[in-house]
């Protein structure tokens, strides 16, 4: 049996998502973050030096990192499912399997950490040196990137209706992360293919069972 080691709010929603697209039953145990940090608790170091989700062990085997949870599950389970085959769709499908964590996800982490140290409390002295520092990072450097990569994406919906080509697959999955939370921080005013892509994968029968086992996902918010 897989067990899925699920963090809420967390990457681990879409390996849930992705279980429930290729049918395998699993089972779920649950880590609630800190009310406070927002770190995940100590528990789940007992599953994984690095103490992060998501992780699934299955059969004495461990696997950690969405991408490669991902790609397990469909080479082991997918029997040619979720997974393109033609040459380029093939490539398009590993680009965006690595891109969503590599390219996509680290300016999106660094516009959540630098507002929240503008807001962070500290000596009414220190903060307008903190709030410009922060604000300089994020015109200059953060937002510029998130801008690229959104019309980048919707330039890539726009030639065809999946990531991976016409037809759904893992990398749509892997990409529902990022594209989640580049809506929840900042909206997708401008970029009405990615507003559809959030549309179509929130209406799948499978993301809306993943969201019941799961539980309350506010990224989606």
């Amino acid at each position: 049996m897989i067990t899925v080691h699920h963090l809420n709010n967390s990457r681990s929603q879409r390996v849930l998502w992705l279980l429930e697209e290729l049918g395998l039953p699993y089972e779920i145990k649950h880590y609630q973050r800190d009310a406070k940090t927002s770190l995940a608790p100590p528990e789940l170091r007992q599953v994984h030096p690095l103490g992060k989700s998501p992780v699934i062990t299955e059969a004495g085997l461990t696997v950690a990192e969405s991408g490669a949870i991902l790609e397990y599950l469909v080479e082991r389970y997918g029997q040619g499912r979720l997974k393109p085959t033609g040459e380029q769709e093939l490539l398009d499908y590993r680009y965006f399997m690595h891109f969503a964590e590599g390219s996509a996800m680290p300016p999106l982490v660094m516009k959540l950490i630098f507002n929240k140290i503008k807001r962070a409390p500290m000596p009414f002295f220190v903060k307008p040196i903190a709030k410009g520092i922060a604000d300089k990072v994020l015109t200059s450097f953060v937002q510029p990137n998130i801008d690229a990569q959104l019309k980048f994406l919707e330039g890539q919906l726009s030639a065809r209706p999946w990531f991976a080509g016409a037809a759904f697959s893992a990398a749509d999955v892997q990409m529902s992360f990022p594209i989640e939370a580049a809506a929840a921080r900042g909206g997708f005013d401008g970029y009405p293919k990615l507003k559809d892509f959030l549309a179509r994968i929130h209406a799948r029968p499978a993301y809306k069972k993943a969201l019941e086992r799961g539980g309350p996902y506010s990224l989606m918010n």
